[in-house]
């Protein structure tokens, strides 16, 4: 892995780096969930901002570049910085994906920590505080699920697979192509859902709806270093650092999986760019 090691630092290192800015940042986080009022203000139609989103971008800025001050950053609740585009390394974060949960007391808004690499995942970290749950991986290292060996499901049929996704894009019809096959559940946060799946613990991820690259980057790497596979609808690549940093769909799943539901999927529409995330 020598080759891979940025400034003499290893991936490992460098995860061990986000996972303590993770346990911090969902401190932090934790004490804002647990209060009666939470302060919050509207950044665009349904698309809250609390302050636990500032303070744990806050937090998590200061923890991953102070021990990376060379890296780029690309953050949902930091306004961009151009130059992240001529570096190698960038972490790409979502302080609190799953606002809205957060806001309605939902158990599923996660931290979200990314690692990339010339635009492609290699590191991440993905944190659901109000469960206990961390999962954490290095492509082509494995996952981990609160520090113990973890893996994808071994599913190969989409008839009866454990679908996870958005109840708003349920309600859309986004899931009627294989409404017949598979078994939903309602999860937010797509860090989260993208999680779940690395683990074992969900079959199959899709959205037909835009996403930003912070709300996928790091269930990506996760996923990926599971052994999974994650792409766009029509099976082309998800690539980070990007200047417009949105894709209009993404697929997850073990390869076997993935391939079949590429196929299910290949007349599906995309939904509006309205409602991107």
């Amino acid at each position: 892995m020598a080759s891979n090691e940025p400034g003499g630092r290893s991936l490992e290192g460098l995860l061990e780096v986000a996972t303590r800015a993770a346990r911090a940042a969902g401190r932090v986080a934790r004490e804002v969930y647990d209060q009666a009022e939470v302060r919050q203000w509207a950044k665009g139609e349904d698309n809250p901002l609390t302050e636990a989103d500032l303070a744990v971008d806050r937090l998590l800025h200061e923890r991953l570049l102070g021990a990376c001050p060379d890296f780029g950053w690309l953050s949902e609740e930091t306004v961009d910085d151009p130059s992240r585009l001529e570096r190698e390394w960038v972490w790409v974060v979502d302080p609190i994906d799953g606002t809205k949960e957060f806001l309605q007391k939902v158990p599923h808004w996660t931290i979200s920590i990314g690692l990339v690499r010339r635009g492609e995942p290699v590191a991440g970290v993905v944190y659901n505080p109000t469960r206990e749950l961390l999962v954490a991986g290095v492509v082509g290292e494995g996952v981990t699920a609160n520090g113990e060996p973890a893996g994808l499901s071994p599913a190969t049929e989409l008839a009866g697979a454990h679908l996870v996704g958005s109840r708003s894009e349920q309600k859309r019809g986004e899931f009627d192509d294989v409404k017949d096959l598979y078994r939903f559940e309602a999860v937010g946060s797509i860090a989260y859902k993208l999680a779940l799946l690395a683990i074992g613990r969900a079959d199959l991820y899709y959205t037909l709806s835009p996403k930003h690259e912070w709300d996928i980057c790091a269930g990506h790497a996760l996923v990926v270093a599971a052994g999974g596979r994650v792409t766009q609808k029509d099976g082309a690549p998800i690539l980070y650092n990007q200047p417009a940093a949105k894709y209009r769909s993404v697929v997850a799943a073990n390869p076997v999986l993935h391939a079949k539901l590429l196929e299910r999927l290949a007349d599906a529409p995309l939904s509006p760019d309205r409602y991107a995330r």
